[in-house]
């Protein structure tokens, strides 16, 4: 169920719960699972008035907006209750780390794989823009992002280009391992032109949901 207004809040297990439901922070974007707290009825009438993620304190019996002292704040998407309506599931998009620990996610170094973290797979592209992102504005030397962004947006262009073309050409050779290479290639120097036109991969997904039909 989508929560939007106070009838929806009231049709929740609040009794069940003692008056308080567990509240899961999802990245709206990306999919990454960004913490978990606690809401009542207050934090989540509040969460949907404000835009700003807020929850209960159970150690200050108090509410608590996410980032009012840190200022890495939870912009709200929406809220879904689950098929029981005794636990919420929160769409936000973080203004900053999520964990207190300056992590993105409460859960960052928590899964690993033979030292490697393990995070949803496509969450990488997300990953990689924000990296750009980063990139864009320190400029470190020696990186190969700092040079494409300094030739500018024909260079960038035209490496997209050259880039389409030589992973349209591993396609038609049969070669599959060439075509992820290329077509790795191919992402990672479009998602640079799009940074560099101040536009993002999630406009980007907005226009391809917009074309999609039922």
């Amino acid at each position: 169920m989508l929560i939007r207004e106070r009838k929806d809040i009231d049709e929740l297990a609040w009794k069940k719960m003692d008056g308080l439901l567990p509240a899961i922070v999802q990245d709206a974007f990306d999919g990454r699972v960004l913490m978990q707290a606690y809401m009542n009825r207050e934090a989540l009438q509040t969460s949907l008035e404000s835009g700003r993620v807020t929850f209960w304190s159970r150690s200050r019996q108090a509410l608590w907006t996410k980032g009012e002292t840190s200022s890495n704040t939870l912009e709200l998407i929406a809220v879904h209750a689950d098929c029981d309506s005794d636990c919420v599931l929160v769409l936000a998009k973080p203004h900053g780390p999520s964990c207190h620990r300056g992590t993105d996610t409460c859960f960052d170094g928590a899964l690993f794989d033979h030292g490697q973290r393990v995070t949803p797979g496509l969450s990488f592209l997300a990953g990689l823009e924000r990296l750009i992102c980063e990139r864009e504005v320190k400029r470190p030397e020696g990186s190969y992002t700092t040079q494409l962004f300094e030739a500018g947006v024909k260079r960038i262009a035209q490496k997209v280009g050259e880039e389409g073309v030589e992973t349209a050409l591993a396609a038609t050779a049969g070669d599959t391992d060439e075509l992820a290479n290329e077509s790795a290639d191919l992402l990672y120097h479009l998602l640079v032109l799009l940074r560099a036109r101040d536009l993002s991969l999630a406009e980007v997904v907005e226009t391809l949901k917009s074309r999609h039909g039922d």
